[in-house]
């Protein structure tokens, strides 16, 4: 989920409890990542991510699971943001690959199994070597997979057949981190998605996964399809915290305002493409009333 913030600067903390309702109650989420990269992680304060946490728990944290970001590149500062997690009421987290660093695969495991016994939460991994600069490697999943709060991993890494072996080798459920591939995934035995696209077609990835587990492929096919400029406008494009903004900013709902630097918001040109692909992938969006002036 992205972070809403106010014309300030601030957080919108109140923008986040809208944006949490409409996401679970009109868009069929049954669960929230918070303080995620597509949530501006990088540059929210430790404070804020824990406010934003509590604000979006009173909201929501009754009817879906709220997962909280607390990945960094520093084992120290990531158990501290777990355990202010678990503090504040969260389900799980989401803990990323520490990135720039680039640990070898021992320090991974040693970095995981920190966070894994710092806290009584359930952790899922984000393998994302695109961004770390390191991938969580297919041995070092099983290896982890032996923890007993360990339990999950959010791909980015899009190797499938890889992972199918992790996954029957494994009890660990697996969750696309790329909406390029969430149908792929789904046909070797991903459970679901964290999407970035979910902001605005969610309710249609949620058909699409009713679809295949109900053994209509053609039809989960087909939402795949409807889908592609959807796909191809909010990740392919730019930033996808730059481009998901702009999509709820189009569609009028809350965390359609200002990123925080460096993040920058998208171009004129950008918002008129994104319309389009929107529009072609089936998202309703309202015209734009332009008022007539008095002459």
């Amino acid at each position: 989920m992205v972070t809403p913030f106010l014309p300030d600067g601030g957080v919108d903390y109140d923008g986040a409890a809208r944006l949490a309702t409409y996401l679970v109650d009109e868009r069929r989420h049954d669960g929230l990542v918070v303080n995620g990269t597509t949530g501006e992680s990088p540059t929210t304060s430790d404070d804020e991510k824990q406010q934003l946490l509590r604000a979006v728990i009173d909201a929501v944290g009754d009817r879906a699971v709220i997962v909280a970001g607390a990945g960094t590149n520093h084992t120290e500062h990531t158990l501290k943001l777990a355990r202010e997690a678990e503090a504040a009421g969260a389900h799980a987290l989401l803990v990323v690959t520490p990135y720039y660093n680039k640990p070898p695969q021992e320090g991974l495991i040693r970095h995981f199994t920190a966070v894994a016994d710092a806290t009584g939460l359930p952790a899922m991994l984000y393998d994302i070597p695109g961004r770390a600069g390191v991938p969580i490697e297919n041995a070092t999943l099983v290896r982890l997979a032996e923890h007993p709060r360990i339990i999950a991993v959010k791909d980015a890494k899009g190797d499938l057949f890889g992972a199918s072996r992790v996954m029957a080798e494994t009890d660990l459920v697996w969750y696309s981190g790329d909406d390029n591939l969430n149908l792929p995934w789904l046909s070797v035995g991903a459970a679901g998605f964290v999407s970035v696209i979910g902001h605005v077609v969610g309710a249609e990835l949620h058909e699409m996964i009713d679809a295949h587990r109900a053994g209509d492929n053609a039809r989960a096919l087909e939402i795949h399809r409807r889908l592609l400029p959807v796909v191809a406008a909010i990740m392919t494009r730019t930033q996808g915290a730059i481009a998901v903004k702009a999509a709820l900013n189009l569609l009028g709902l809350p965390g359609g305002g200002p990123l925080r630097a460096p993040l920058v918001e998208a171009p004129p040109e950008f918002a008129a493409r994104l319309r389009e692909d929107l529009t072609i992938g089936g998202v309703k969006v309202p015209e734009v009333v332009i008022p007539e002036v008095s002459r």
